[in-house]
């Protein structure tokens, strides 16, 4: 019995360990996002009140300037017209790129496989002032379609080989099923493996429509006033006199939202999808 007890207690020992340890990396990675949500909210004063204000009256005066001193509005629908565009053109082309990964034998497939992996590798910083002058004389700067065809040069690649790992996982038998059975080899692809790979299709989707949306980088130097995106105009507020710090962390709380929410209303996929992409091999 008292060995029993001992067992017992050192379980619940670990237990309380392990379940304090979460708790603390769940309070290290929530409290940024907690504390420029918050900041959002402060007035001028507690914005710079040192040491920091943790109980106040929120306020609406940091999203007020952000939209009604800068047409803001404008800058969150370029965002969201270029990332939905981005992620849909770079579904319609990587998904059945990747399915031909997954089921067509041909001549130097993994050479190819790799080259498309290295435009992933390549530092985005490295390919800033190609293209820019790329751009530049295809008078593609400060336009949707430029900043658009950029997010989908690197968000290519990562969809062929995400849904290339998921599309391994669907039995090969249920679609050789099919084809005995008269149906096409687009037939079987839309009705059959399309649905037995919608969690990874949405996991994908979600990352590459995140990574779109998060860009500042290309946006900042790859467009002026008419394709501006939300990351980007929150610079406007970085000012040579003063830096609005309650403003900037409104801007931010913004374009954080749609993501949190998007990511929040598709979870049970994009969970599942990644584990379908962790039981690969």
């Amino acid at each position: 019995m008292k060995k029993r007890e001992r067992r017992l207690r050192r379980e619940q020992l670990i237990k309380i360990v392990l379940w304090s340890f979460l708790i603390f990396l769940v309070v290290i990675f929530l409290f940024p996002i907690y504390w420029i949500i918050t900041l959002g909210f402060k007035n001028e004063l507690d914005v710079l009140a040192m040491p920091p204000t943790w109980i106040f009256k929120p306020v609406l005066d940091n999203f007020k300037e952000l939209f009604y001193t800068q047409p803001y509005h404008r800058y969150i629908l370029n965002s969201t017209i270029i990332s939905s565009t981005t992620i849909t053109l770079s579904l319609l082309l990587g998904v059945p790129a990747a399915y031909s990964l997954s089921r067509l034998r041909f001549r130097y497939k993994n050479a190819l496989a790799f080259w498309l992996l290295a435009t992933r590798m390549t530092p985005p910083i490295a390919l800033a002032m190609p293209f820019f002058l790329l751009y530049r004389d295809l008078k593609l700067l400060d336009t949707h379609i430029g900043l658009i065809t950029t997010y989908m040069t690197f968000n290519l690649s990562w969809v062929v080989w995400m849904m290339w790992s998921f599309f391994e996982e669907v039995p090969l038998e249920l679609e050789e099923a099919a084809l005995i059975d008269g149906s096409s080899r687009f037939m079987t692809f839309l009705k059959i493996t399309l649905p037995l790979v919608a969690p990874g299709l949405a996991a994908t989707a979600v990352l590459c429509w995140v990574l779109a949306w998060n860009d500042f980088m290309f946006a900042l130097i790859l467009t002026r006033r008419v394709a501006k995106t939300a990351p980007v105009a929150i610079t406007i507020f970085v000012r040579f006199e003063e830096i609005r710090w309650g403003v900037i962390a409104a801007g931010g709380t913004t374009v954080m939202t749609p993501v949190i929410l998007f990511s929040v209303i598709v979870r049970k996929y994009l969970v599942r999808g990644l584990a379908m992409g962790a039981l690969k091999g």
